[in-house]
């Protein structure tokens, strides 16, 4: 299979971008993963990209984003940062992915069984690590005010933790945001599950 062209990555929409992940992820699943020459799309992007998405996930080594997605070399920008939190690096990241490079996607992926999300929970503090768990500090205060009994599920502060990551790309990034508001990209939340392999929007 070849890379990515410019012309085929302009044609393409926010919705077929993103279904292209999904049907990626279900060949993942099914281990039906598409037979590519890696090095011949080393060969074809040695002059330029034209990836159709930008995945912001977790540095979990059990998510590797262009596995998970059945993607080659060329397909996608991966920004990844330990719980899939926000700041000045990853908004720049992205909007260069979009806004420069032309992708049509950004999704914002969390996991399950998250260390960081449950070092946070935790109230872990160690070294730099403490003022990173602080951006998932908010998805916590979701999930107690959302809690009839109290109780706090690392699994439901994973998925608010996507949901702010996202509201904060919106509202820190005005290219995005235009750039979504005139249907030029999509950005989506998901959770992929490290027992299954599945990916699954949110």
């Amino acid at each position: 299979m070849k890379a990515l062209t410019k012309v085929l990555q302009e044609k393409m929409s926010p919705a077929v971008a993103l279904n292209s992940l999904l049907e990626g992820n279900k060949r993942f699943t099914q281990q039906l993963q598409v037979n590519r020459d890696l090095m011949s799309q080393v060969s074809d992007t040695a002059t330029g990209q034209f990836p159709f998405a930008a995945i912001l996930s977790c540095i979990d080594s059990r998510v590797p984003a262009e596995i998970v997605f059945d993607q080659g070399i060329g397909d996608l920008f991966s920004v990844r940062v330990a719980g899939n939190v926000v700041n000045e690096d990853v908004l720049g990241s992205l909007e260069y992915a979009c806004k420069v490079a032309g992708s049509k996607l950004v999704l914002v992926m969390g996991h399950t069984k998250c260390g960081a999300v449950t070092a946070a929970c935790e109230n872990v503090e160690l070294g730099n690590i403490t003022s990173l768990l602080a951006k998932i500090k908010p998805a916590i205060a979701l999930s107690e005010n959302n809690s009839s009994s109290g109780a706090i599920s690392v699994e439901n502060v994973s998925v608010k933790n996507v949901g702010i990551s996202i509201e904060t790309l919106r509202n820190e990034s005005p290219i995005l945001a235009e750039m979504e508001q005139q249907g030029l990209i999509q950005i989506v939340g998901a959770i992929y599950d490290v027992a299954s392999g599945i990916v699954a929007v949110i």
